[in-house]
């Protein structure tokens, strides 16, 4: 099986410039890369039926190992920056002949996929692993082709990933031995020195994040679902803020958990499937999730117990950001293709560290495009190389470590969206109540959940509502199965001078990273918070 194409994919790795490797497979299913895993042991087996794998030292992006190359086509395009840190195209060069040269007669799994739902859309893509359990975690995350289909269509955007393959700091023109590296007009993606899957997955949705909005389609760091009704809701969040458990909802059909695209049709999910955190994970709390990882699920630095393999989703021994890769189809009820209609229900959910946010508020248009162009929430330990504790950060659109475009951008094409729809917007915080990080209390999950399913179902419509004085935010009097003293942050602390203090102090940190974004609407600038 050494050639460099097969009956089912005729556009073959020569045009990667892959040459002499050794044996190739092309889009094997789960149980023949579960044989290959396992026979190489890259993991083990889970008495749940899923393949676990561990990454080593990387349990968690590398974002300052990330780059763009800088070259003719795109460069006026970029938002270059310490996100979007530019590469030369020799560097390029360099680093995917030190790939090539390192897979020459290894053993290839190649995959051949579709990022977005949206046929009118969607992107071919292929990837290219040393490894079955990588080959095994991208073909769960993307939307994969009918039986037979594979590899007939040209892939636009390919990921070549060798975890063992590491760059050479001195000679390679980057700082570390780990590389993420992304050239949009080749179409190429080179991925080394990591064996952390999320990579792949990021990766892919820098892409998209560039050419679904050139194509005037929104892209979006968000989960969705759908009600009984029709309607759809997006969550936007950074990683552990909530997305993949709130939008896991038994009363709700799920699109997705974490990347989409919103279009003149409606809303589409860019992925085939979903990349859950799982600690602390349990049957209880989020059965959906729990359930869905079985056999053809991958998770990812998850410790076992050594008698039982039965999964141990408290240990924090390898990682807090322990991971589970599965298909969409493995949740319940959910709606594939993952296509649906315009959102009725935007929510912005931020991991409130300071834990002055309140736990729900009703926002503005001008103020969603504020929160939205903000990002605010904590950095949860794990999700990042050096996290180990949450953090306050900002991150524009809920994603800027994924935006190659300036994210003025992307706030136009939202706020344009809201507007036209006539979308109900809520800011919902899953973080501190009580108290910062280290005093106070992470907000009650099923406090949350009831919040969500009011909003969403307009019981707070007619509720009403005070005026938070420092942030502006509206926030409900009550709220269905919710105690009302919870809806009030600052009525939470022992000691509200405290609770005044912190705000100021939040409020403050809000304007100054505001100051930055110079192309926005004179109303959008004021809905931010006052000092």
């Amino acid at each position: 099986m050494s050639d460099l194409g097969n009956a089912s994919s005729p556009i073959g790795l020569e045009r990667h410039g892959i040459r002499d490797p050794g044996d190739v497979f092309w889009n094997l299913q789960p149980a023949e890369l579960y044989e290959h895993a396992l026979r190489a042991r890259e993991g083990v087996l889970a008495d749940n039926g899923a393949l676990v794998c561990t990454t080593g030292l990387h349990t968690g992006r590398s974002p300052g190992d990330k780059y763009i190359v800088e070259e003719e086509a795109t460069r006026d395009c970029i938002e270059w920056g310490p996100v979007n840190k530019p590469i030369s195209e020799e560097h390029f060069d360099r680093l995917h002949r030190r790939m090539i040269e390192h897979y020459r007669g290894r053993t290839l799994f190649v995959r051949d996929m579709f990022a977005g739902a949206d046929e009118s859309t969607r992107v071919p893509i292929r990837v290219v692993t040393e490894t079955a359990w990588h080959n095994l975690f991208a073909s769960q995350l993307f939307i994969r082709p009918e039986v037979g289909a594979a590899g007939r269509q040209e892939p636009r955007f390919t990921v070549l990933n060798a975890p063992s393959c590491e760059a050479d700091p001195a000679t390679d023109g980057i700082r570390s031995k780990t590389f993420v590296v992304v050239h949009l007009t080749k179409g190429l993606v080179l991925i080394g020195g990591t064996a952390y899957a999320g990579e792949i997955k990021k990766s892919i949705f820098t892409i998209m994040n560039y050419v679904l909005p050139l194509a005037d389609v929104l892209s979006m760091h968000c989960s969705a679902n759908v009600g009984p009704d029709g309607d759809v809701a997006l969550f936007f969040g950074l990683s552990g803020t909530g997305k993949t458990t709130l939008s896991a909802d038994p009363d709700r059909r799920l699109i997705g958990d974490d990347e989409h695209g919103w279009s003149e049709r409606g809303v589409f999910n860019i992925e085939g499937g979903c990349y859950a955190k799982c600690i602390n994970l349990s049957a209880e709390a989020e059965p959906q999730i729990y359930s869905a990882i079985r056999f053809g699920s991958v998770l990812e630095n998850v410790v076992l117990d050594s008698a039982t393999h039965r999964p141990n989703y408290e240990s924090t021994e390898l990682t807090e950001n322990t991971r589970a890769a599965y298909p969409l189809e493995h949740i319940p009820r959910a709606i594939i293709p993952s296509v649906a209609g315009h959102p009725a229900n935007v929510v912005f959910l931020t991991c409130d560290a300071f834990g002055v946010l309140p736990p729900i508020a009703k926002l503005t248009h001008e103020q969603a495009m504020y929160q939205f162009l903000s990002g605010y929430t904590a950095k949860v330990a794990g999700t990042e190389r050096g996290v180990t504790e949450p953090q306050a950060t900002f991150s524009s659109c809920f994603g800027a470590p994924f935006l190659p475009l300036p994210p003025e951008r992307y706030a136009s094409m939202l706020g344009e969206r809201l507007a036209r729809h006539d979308v109900h917007c809520w800011l919902i915080n899953t973080g501190w109540s009580g108290g910062s990080h280290g005093v106070g209390q992470r907000i009650n999950l099923r406090h949350t959940r009831a919040m969500i399913r009011a909003a969403l179902a307009g019981r707070l419509d007619r509720e009403p509502y005070a005026t938070d004085p420092v942030f502006g935010l509206r926030i409900p009097r009550s709220c269905p199965d919710v105690p009302s003293e919870v809806l009030t942050p600052r009525s939470t602390w022992s000691d509200p001078s405290h609770y005044d203090a912190k705000a100021r102090e939040l409020a403050a940190l809000f304007v100054r990273n505001f100051a930055a974004f110079k192309r926005v609407l004179p109303e959008v600038a004021a809905a931010g918070p006052r000092t």
